[in-house]
């Protein structure tokens, strides 16, 4: 395909490589899609679907440039978890979260914190649509986060990695709260089997 003078290769979407349960890592070796590294960047990459509805149910402009910005750390992360060589992601440029990622995340916590009140007690789930979809996301990116950690324990990650999960799920809480908070909601404390 050409636009603008310019050559774009047609990238077919399916190529029936995946058929038999296999699949590439890049630049390494096949392996098989329930594979922890698989297992993984497909968490984060779900993960990154969730912050996409995220973005596309807020109606504040402040928390939609936070969940793109955040989506393209986590396409960083998928591709940093895709890519077990950490010669060739250096090679090809690939960026990788870095540690300046997550103290950001921890500035946009405290931001955010200071309009809700401090948190006293557990709270369910829900709320507006927006704050039900963040909560949503929070607990996607718990999964991401166990799923990372679990591959971590036989092939060893960086450790901004593992933070900028733990992180991200702290900082897609409060946005939930934000949400319930802008829209006037209150959000329902959890009380115990008794309440």
């Amino acid at each position: 395909m050409r636009s603008a003078g310019r050559y774009t290769p047609v990238v077919k979407i399916y190529t029936r490589r995946g058929d038999d349960g296999e699949t590439d890592l890049f630049g390494g070796p096949r392996v098989g899609k329930d594979d922890q590294r698989v297992e993984a960047y497909g968490a984060v990459d779900e993960l990154n679907a969730c912050i996409g509805v995220c973005a596309a149910t807020t109606a504040h402009d402040d928390l939609r440039a936070l969940c793109n910005e955040v989506q393209r750390r986590c396409f960083d992360l998928g591709g940093t978890l895709a890519t077990p060589d950490a010669r060739l992601r250096a090679k090809s440029g690939m960026p990788e979260v870095q540690p300046d990622a997550v103290a950001h995340l921890e500035g946009q916590i405290d931001r955010l914190e200071e309009e809700i009140e401090p948190l006293r007690r557990f709270i369910l789930p829900g709320g507006t649509a927006a704050a039900a979809a963040f909560h949503m996301a929070r607990t996607v990116c718990r999964r991401a986060e166990r799923r990372a950690v679990e591959l971590h324990r036989s092939d060893p990650l960086d450790q901004a990695s593992l933070h900028f999960l733990n992180r991200l799920s702290d900082l897609l809480f409060v946005m939930a709260r934000v949400e319930n908070h802008r829209a006037g909601v209150t959000d329902v404390e959890w009380e115990g089997a008794g309440g």
